[in-house]
């Protein structure tokens, strides 16, 4: 891994901001170039889709497990400007979960926008209803890397509810199209990534731009969670790094990813030799609280 990615750890302002709002701008995390290439491997895989589904040129496209499907989507588990961000947020026991292809083209002008419904949901599915904390934990992130430009509202954009992350319920209008209060649209130009707590409520919105929303996802959990797609990427073993290698779960056992020994976790021992400050965080030793009502806690020695 590039030690230069260093130059992109979460700072204490950005901590500050993830813990109290949910959610993270990352400004010019691609460049142009790399956005450019990126719309094209996008545009082949939607192509792909569309002819495989047959799916009409207004139809939303969902692609996950993405990541084995393009050498520019493996670079993506551990880019420079947001991987620092992730081990900031989550510690060294990280891994990736989950990956896609959002894709959400102008709305058909044939339809009524009564027709299309709005979905304010947390991620995760059946852990927010079976696993008993309150607020739930934060267990994943995702980071959104945006290659179109969603620089305005009313472009598909992800709309989401800042602070919502802290509260297990909202109130959401019943008409199935109003926004809850306080909720936002994600403004980012092509190029920017989006760093989310999987709790903070979002929904999709309607595409009344002439372009389509073109937004790659990359999901980061903790070792021990099972993954949410298919993780199709034992092909690509061979050739990674031990760090990729943790990332896409080449793990020498189940249990290293409880209770990881000396060489089970490659990014830890990366981190002790560069960044020994994020290496340190272990069982031993738990997060601050950024919740005004609770105290600060450290785990006893």
């Amino acid at each position: 891994m590039d030690i230069d990615c260093l130059d992109y750890c979460l700072t204490e302002s950005e901590r500050s901001q993830f813990e109290e709002q949910g959610y993270l701008i990352v400004e010019n995390a691609l460049s142009p170039e790399r956005t450019e290439a990126l719309t094209g491997a996008c545009d082949r895989l939607i192509a792909e889709k569309r002819q495989a589904d047959a799916l009409g040129p207004h139809d939303a496209v969902d692609i996950p497990n993405i990541i084995g499907k393009d050498p520019l989507f493996l670079d993506l588990i551990d880019w420079n400007t947001t991987f620092p961000k992730a081990w900031g947020i989550l510690g060294w026991n990280l891994c990736i979960y989950h990956s896609g292809l959002l894709v959400t083209p102008p709305s058909d002008p044939q339809r009524s926008e009564t027709e299309t419904s709005v979905a304010w949901h947390q991620d995760s599915m059946r852990v927010n209803d079976e696993i008993e904390a309150s607020p739930r934990p934060r267990l994943s992130i995702k980071i959104f890397f945006f290659v179109s430009d969603m620089s305005e509202p009313g472009r598909g954009n992800t709309l989401i509810v800042p602070g919502s992350h802290l509260h297990d319920e909202i109130t959401v209008a019943e008409d199935g199209h109003s926004s809850p209060e306080g909720a936002i649209p994600l403004c980012v130009p092509a190029g920017a990534a989006v760093i989310i707590d999987r709790r903070i409520w979002h929904s999709r919105s309607i595409n009344h731009w002439h372009g389509t929303r073109k937004m790659l996802m990359m999901g980061y959990s903790f070792r021990w969670l099972l993954p949410k797609d298919d993780m199709t990427v034992e092909h690509l073993y061979p050739g990674l790094d031990p760090i990729r290698k943790q990332l896409l779960r080449d793990n020498p056992s189940n249990n290293s990813t409880y209770a990881p020994e000396e060489g089970e976790a490659p990014l830890r021992e990366w981190l002790q030799e560069h960044h020994p400050d994020a290496a340190a965080w272990s069982t031993g030793k738990r997060r601050q609280s950024f919740r005004p009502d609770i105290p600060n806690v450290t785990a006893a020695p």
